[in-house]
């Protein structure tokens, strides 16, 4: 038999402690035990799989969104009533194979003639209720002044115009034609293409259009026109000259204006409104809706240098409506690729069968006159429309009145949530709070400053300041990878302040373990990474509430799920409750919803910037080269901290950080390779940089009093000429010192020679600014006669530090009064073009400002600041020796044109102040 120990007098005691100790160790075991279990560390191969599945989303949204393009109809498939691609392709073909039809130009004439032809085809064949009217309008001489947008700081006069406009309305109807939807597009192109995106594409669509219109209209209660202009190259001058002029113009209800960027792709709505009707019309008819407030957004704030005729139709006739956009390819705008085999099969059908949907719709409105409030009208009572489409299947749209309400209600029941918790978690939540809220800042900090210095590094280690034109997939090695990197080492210094300040808290609670008080703390600073997350999200909301951004709806679609996620399946209302791990359930299902919504438009934006950054600079050489590829890394950067901040919480306790960090530094080193190697060119034949190349013949009296005559190569893409002026040959001389003002742009780098450059011109060409009257009384007034010889397209810039206004005349006819004009750096500019008839004498009465009268030492000063400056240019002359270096040039260069850039031939002149 076993004997019982003996214990001493203290052994209860000892006994008791020992029990009591015991307890208390198997409880904080147990709770070691279970957050261990809950801390089990997220693998790197999790991770990596993670990472791709949200890519490969992301890309997958992008590609149904924008690269799902319907299938073309043929003429049989469509009937008489349908839209055919394939029928609206024939038109494209024809146009094209004209070459470039500038106004003034033969091929703008035939291009009219086809369009003219077609239409009294449609005429012929339209239901015998419908009633067709063409009308081939002509227009004398006009001018415009805009108040916004690129034109703000000139006077544009047009002349010798030359418009096609269709009108459709039932036959017994006639009090249809007091209400009318116009549909507009442009036939012209800019010299330096056949212009098969910008815009046949778009002029082939409402031939189309017209043909399926012509067999409905005869249950219209509106009617339709269809306006053809030319001009719009020119300074939106076709747009302008319609809506001031023809009769038609004042029963205009509604403008639809159809454009392009770039060349084929999916149409979408550009800018829409001010009025809803059109884009609330749109939406719940449309097939393949396409459009997004944040472009409307983006391209009101200025940050795009461009215009179209849409500005017109609401600025002058202020008129409601919608602006399509073909934005594909943006690289090959203006240039030589602007070509029909680069047009994408579907494209047509896309916007064909939403606008016939629409105008099918639309015109049996009895809605229509209330479209046509003014701008001022609906921005007072904010009822503008806020729109986005899902997927390119479904268009979400409601008033900014709702938006404001809906804003309103989720800030409000956010800031009750924050203060409800702030509240329950003492000093000690507000104390984290704001270290987190630091972690955020450190990510921004950090990722905009690693993406910067690879945009720094880039002209340094390549041929090229814009690598990635030719394959755009390179910006995410290039940009992405270190703002990814940055705002993983931003988060993580952030993490690393957040978790020890709450070491000090938990170092006061003695119950616990070091071991639990470790794991509990990374636990609570991951929480607190991910709830600054939806914080900066709320942020963003409160302010594009307050300023009626519509485009603050990506600030709800990013706040409100991983909010209720984070709420469904994280969120405790016991303050004692110790914190859980995340789950990966929260992040799948917070940002489901976000990247449903937005995936594709941040990546056709990214696509949009980059096209764009061909033709970036406004003053080639005038800013530095890596500007545009800044401007990109940015942008790529402001995304990444947007939306991966959910994402980046996680990966502090995950073990997959160092396969994480390694992963994206070989994606970066890789791209850093690639363009080091030059084993992808940055330009392609089909993605060509954007060149000019102009045989100026200048007498402005910089060079001498005889005529200096030179050829001048210069781009509006960064980068230098060296390598290809070795190549060419001709005695080009590159560099700064180069520079050349054309009036509407200074050239601050290029390219001269002067060799073999006095053939191809005649001194009888030059313009002349001659004074015929100067009257110094009490308000000095001169009067100057300005002749362009054969020019129909000049440029002629009044210095506005010593005129204070002028007039412009064409024979008697004041064109232009004397009413306070804007100015841009001290110039007005008048722009002018027109077609083969254009005048080319005009007068010129400037009137002086009081103290303009100058002291000799004070004409000194500014004997570089001309009183007028002029630039005329010669369409479709090209020289022996412009002849010479085109075909020297590469052929990934192409010529570039836009309204203010010269042809191939231009001449420069000036009238000076002491004249």
């Amino acid at each position: 038999m076993r004997r019982r120990p003996e214990s001493s007098s203290t052994a209860p005691d000892t006994s008791a402690k020992k029990s009591s100790g015991t307890s208390k160790t198997d409880e904080e075991a147990k709770l070691n035990h279970g957050i261990q279990i809950r801390t089990a560390r997220r693998s790197g191969f999790t991770w990596l799989t993670l990472f791709a599945v949200i890519v490969y989303s992301s890309w997958a949204v992008y590609q149904y969104q924008y690269e799902n393009l319907p299938v073309p109809l043929t003429a049989e498939q469509a009937g008489k009533r349908g839209f055919s691609e394939v029928a609206a392709m024939k038109h494209v073909k024809a146009l094209t194979e004209l070459g470039p039809h500038t106004i003034g130009s033969d091929a703008i004439e035939l291009a009219l003639q086809y369009v003219l032809a077609e239409l009294e085809n449609i005429k012929k064949t339209a239901h015998w209720e419908v009633d067709v009217e063409v009308d081939l309008f002509h227009v004398n001489v006009g001018a415009t002044r805009l108040d916004s947008g690129m034109f703000v700081d000139r006077t544009i006069i047009y002349s010798d115009l030359d418009h096609i406009v269709l009108r459709m309305l039932p036959k017994y109807a006639p009090e249809a034609r007091e209400n009318a939807i116009l549909v507009s597009s442009h036939i012209d192109t800019v010299f330096s293409t056949e212009g098969a995106g910008d815009c046949s594409s778009c002029v082939s669509v409402m031939l189309e259009l017209a043909r399926g219109i012509s067999q409905w209209a005869h249950g219209f209660k509106n009617a339709v026109i269809f306006l053809f202009n030319t001009g719009e190259e020119e300074g939106l001058s076709g747009a302008h000259s319609f809506i001031t002029q023809h009769p038609w113009s004042t029963t205009i209800r509604m403008a639809i204006d159809l454009e392009a960027m770039g060349i084929g792709g999916k149409s979408a709505i550009f800018q829409a409104g001010p009025h809803p009707l059109a884009v609330e019309t749109f939406a719940s008819v449309a097939k393949y809706p396409s459009g997004n407030i944040i472009f409307q957004d983006i391209f009101s704030s200025g940050v795009i240098k461009s215009a179209t005729d849409f500005q017109v139709y609401r600025e002058v006739a202020g008129l409601s409506g919608l602006d399509f956009v073909y934005a594909d390819h943006g690289a090959v705008y203006h240039t030589k690729n602007d070509k029909l085999k680069l047009l994408k099969s579907g494209s047509l059908q896309h916007l064909g069968e939403n606008m016939l949907a629409f105008l099918l719709q639309i015109s049996t409105s009895s809605h229509l006159s209330k479209a046509n409030a003014t701008v001022d009208d609906i921005q007072s009572s904010h009822d503008s429309a806020v729109y986005y489409d899902i997927l390119g299947q479904y268009m979400v749209i409601y008033r900014q009145r709702f938006a404001n309400m809906l804003h309103s209600s989720v800030i409000l029941q956010s800031l009750l949530i924050w203060t409800t918790s702030l509240l329950m978690g003492g000093s000690t939540a507000a104390v984290s709070l704001a270290f987190s809220c630091l972690s955020n800042i450190l990510m921004w900090i950090f990722s905009i400053s690693f993406s910067v210095l690879a945009a720094f590094i880039l002209p340094l280690i390549s041929s090229s300041p814009l690598p990635y034109l030719s394959i755009p997939s390179l910006v995410l090695g290039l940009f992405a990878a270190p703002a990814f990197l940055g705002a993983l080492t931003g988060q993580h210094l952030g993490y690393l302040v957040l978790k020890r300040y709450l070491s000090n808290v938990y170092a006061k609670r003695k119950q616990l373990s070091p071991a639990i008080q470790a794991d509990l703390i990374k636990l609570e600073t991951e929480r607190w990474l991910f709830k600054a997350g939806s914080l900066q999200w709320l942020v963003l909301l409160v302010i594009g509430t307050y300023y009626k951004i519509g485009s603050s709806y990506l600030a709800l679609v990013w706040l409100v799920p991983p909010a209720f996620a984070y709420g469904l399946l994280e969120a405790t209302l016991t303050p004692g409750r110790l914190p859980k791990p995340l789950k990966l359930a929260t992040l799948w299902m917070g940002l489901a919803i976000p990247i449903l919504v937005s995936a594709g438009q941040v990546i056709k934006l990214t696509t949009v910037i980059i096209g764009l950054s061909v033709r970036f600079i406004r003053h080639p050489g005038g800013t530095p080269e890596w500007l545009p590829s800044l401007g990109l890394s940015l942008f790529i950067a402001v995304v990444i901290c947007l939306t991966l901040v959910y994402l980046l919480s996680y990966i502090h306790l995950s073990g997959a950080k160092t396969s994480i960090v390694l992963s994206t530094c070989i994606l970066f080193a890789l791209s850093l390779a690639v363009v080091f190697s030059g084993i992808i060119p940055p330009f392609t034949e089909e993605t060509a940089r954007a060149v000019n190349l102009v045989h100026v013949v200048d007498t402005t009296g910089g060079f001498g009093e005889k005529p200096n005559s030179y050829i001048s190569l210069f781009s509006f893409t960064p980068g230098k000429f060296t390598k290809e002026v070795e190549e060419i040959k001709e005695g080009f001389a590159c560099g700064r010192h180069n520079a050349i003002d054309y009036v509407t742009f200074s050239v601050k780098y290029g390219c001269l020679t002067y060799d073999g450059t006095e053939e191809g011109w005649d001194e009888s060409n030059i313009p002349t600014l001659d004074v015929v009257k100067d009257i110094n009384g009490d308000k000095r007034i001169t009067q100057v006669k300005i002749d362009t010889k054969r020019s129909i397209r000049w440029f002629l810039a009044i210095n506005t530090e010593e005129i204070e206004d002028f007039t412009f005349n064409v024979g008697l006819e004041e064109l232009v009064a004397a009413d306070g004009k804007r100015s841009i750096d001290g110039w007005h500019t008048i722009q002018a073009s027109g077609g083969k008839n254009a005048p080319t004498k005009f007068e010129l009465t400037l009137f002086w400002l009081q103290n303009s009268t100058r002291r000799s030492d004070k004409m000194v000063q500014s004997e570089q600041r001309p009183l007028l400056r002029i630039r005329t240019d010669l369409p479709g002359v090209v020289t022996p020796k412009v002849e010479t270096v085109l075909e020297k040039l590469p052929p990934w260069y192409s010529l570039f044109g836009k309204s203010t850039s010269p042809h191939t031939l231009s001449f420069l002149s000036s009238l000076p102040i002491d004249f």
